[in-house]
């Protein structure tokens, strides 16, 4: 990340309306730091006075913010060797897509003649073990080119952003975005865009950081979901089905949890509370963060009830 030594000058900061409501007043919320990768640099978050949805204020513009996703970032990271933990390691990442699986069939059965679009598909690892167990025809997108990725000469890779895409008349049976629409700078236009290329009885699976969250309130200016620069907006139980409502979308199911572990929250928050944005090396932090998740055990099988980190919508089209 040698390109991002010093904070991000004023001149590549923007001031944007509510992405929500278009509103332009607000209040301040909170202010972050870069705590997962150690960039310097200072970022606002405003609470809308009209919707009450959390977003950044002033923000990167949009063509400043992909000198925050490099090979490092933990959906593109490209880092296969972690010395003995390798097999834990491959199976914790392995457990995550098998998750997301679980919990989209739940919703919307999958087989070899389902279409599946995921948005913000990084690595691909969730849509190869989707076709793997499937048979469903894969299709993803990512502003970042890992098309190179081996696994991903299985499914339809579309590099940049969603709405440079043209899928004709292609309509998809699942659309997927995991924690992708936190991170969106148009939100209502990417969502009435998926909308449209849902399939008749067509499902979208949304998820994304719960604001009004056991582990939020717990690590306040150091909580992983602001994720600062790359989040753009923070999301209650509120104001994300406010948001899809606005897109045309109606809420068939809204969970209080997901399919990413909450752990992860849980031991990023004590490390960045300790580190105190100095950035958190992944591969130093391997063997503690194993540890810790076999210390906790006993409580993360009470995940879903107690509302620890995340949120899960499932939609279709109004």
């Amino acid at each position: 990340m040698d390109n991002v030594r010093q904070p991000p000058p004023q001149t590549q900061f923007e001031t944007p309306c509510c992405p929500l409501c278009g509103g332009s007043s607000g209040t301040p919320f909170i202010q972050a730091e870069d705590d997962l990768g150690g960039r310097p640099g200072h970022f606002h978050f405003m609470r809308c006075a009209d919707c009450n949805l959390v977003y950044q204020s002033p923000r990167l513009r949009f063509e400043h913010i992909g000198a925050y996703y490099d090979d490092e970032y933990i959906a593109h990271r490209k880092k296969i060797d972690w010395g003995v933990l390798t097999p834990l390691y491959n199976w914790a990442m392995g457990k995550h897509d098998r998750d997301k699986l679980a919990l989209v069939q739940r919703f919307q059965p999958l087989n070899a003649d389902s279409r599946v679009l995921d948005v913000g598909c990084g690595a691909g690892t969730f849509l190869a073990q989707l076709v793997k167990k499937t048979g469903a025809s894969a299709h993803g997108v990512d502003f970042k080119d890992l098309s190179a990725l081996p696994w991903m000469e299985i499914m339809d890779f579309h590099h940049g952003v969603l709405s440079d895409q043209d899928f004709g008349e292609q309509r998809f049976d699942l659309i997927t975005l995991w924690h992708f629409l936190e991170h969106d700078y148009t939100p209502l236009e990417t969502l009435a865009q998926v909308r449209d290329l849902l399939a008749e009885n067509g499902r979208l699976v949304i998820e994304v950081p719960r604001l009004n969250s056991a582990s939020f309130r717990l690590f306040k200016e150091r909580w992983p979901g602001l994720q600062a620069p790359q989040h753009t907006m923070l999301f209650d139980a509120d104001t994300l089905p406010h948001m899809l409502e606005r897109a045309g979308l109606r809420v068939c199911e809204h969970l209080p949890y997901g399919a990413f572990p909450a752990y992860f929250y849980l031991f990023c928050g004590v490390a960045f509370k300790v580190l105190r944005g100095r950035g958190l090396d992944l591969s130093r932090a391997i063997y503690p963060y194993f540890a810790g998740q076999l210390l906790l055990l006993p409580l993360l099988l009470f995940e879903r009830r107690l509302n620890l980190a995340m949120q899960t919508v499932v939609c279709e089209p109004a």
